[in-house]
Order: structure tokens, then sequence, then C-alpha cells
């Protein structure tokens, strides 16, 4: 399995994730959930949104689609970037660990993207 599906793997199992366990997801993400529609949302926001996006990147295996993820991926990475001026997180562990995934997995999912581009395109070669 290469980078980029694995990539896609990831988002899609963390969607998963939010849909099967919002509140575990929520608390580790330091989000809170604390009604129906709260639980709701961690499900469809988090879960639907990035199960969907993974599993269709796994199964489409478009170049489209491996770029769609890394820049979910990346997109997400420059919003945490962005928050140490805006919110001044904690710098904690946790929040090194969530940027490493994400700028790596972005990474590779557009690298992915970029190698099944130049594969499919007659003029590679």
């Amino acid at each position: 399995m290469n980078a980029g599906r694995l990539s896609s793997a990831a988002l899609m199992l963390s969607g998963v994730a939010a849909v099967v366990n919002p509140r575990g997801v929520a608390a580790a993400l330091h989000l809170t959930a604390d009604d129906a529609r709260g639980i709701t949302e961690t499900r469809a926001g988090l879960g639907g949104t990035y199960a969907a996006l993974g599993g269709w990147a796994l199964l489409s295996r478009a170049p489209a689609a491996d770029a769609a993820v890394g820049m979910t991926w990346l997109g997400a990475a420059a919003a945490r970037v962005a928050t140490r001026k805006v919110d001044q997180p904690p710098a904690t562990a946790s929040y090194w660990v969530y940027l490493a995934v994400e700028v790596g997995c972005g990474t590779a999912s557009l690298a992915s993207a970029i190698i099944r581009q130049r594969g499919a395109s007659p003029a590679a070669g």
C-alpha cells in the first residue's frame, strides 16, 4: 500500500472513529459536545466528512482524490500552525503529534497524486 493510500485510510478511519465514538474523539481533541446536537455535529463534521473523503479516495484511486485528501490534511495543519499566534493553545505533545500526522499524511497524499498523475499522462516517460 502506498503512502497516499495509507493517508486516505488514516483520514477515513479518523472519520469512522468520530462516527462511532464522538464523545471520545471530542474529548481527545478538547472539544465540548455537551448535548445531542453537539454529538451529532461531531459525528457529521468530523466523522462523516473524513470517512467519506478518505473512503472515496481509497475506492477511486484517482489522482484528484489523493490531492483532495492531501489538501484536507494540509489545511488542518495550516490552521493548527495559525492558531499558535491567534489562539495560543498549549503546545502539548498531542498538539505536535497531530501536526506531524497532518503534515506527513498531507504530503504523502499530494506526492501520491503527483506520481499517479504523471503515470496516467500520455507524455510521461
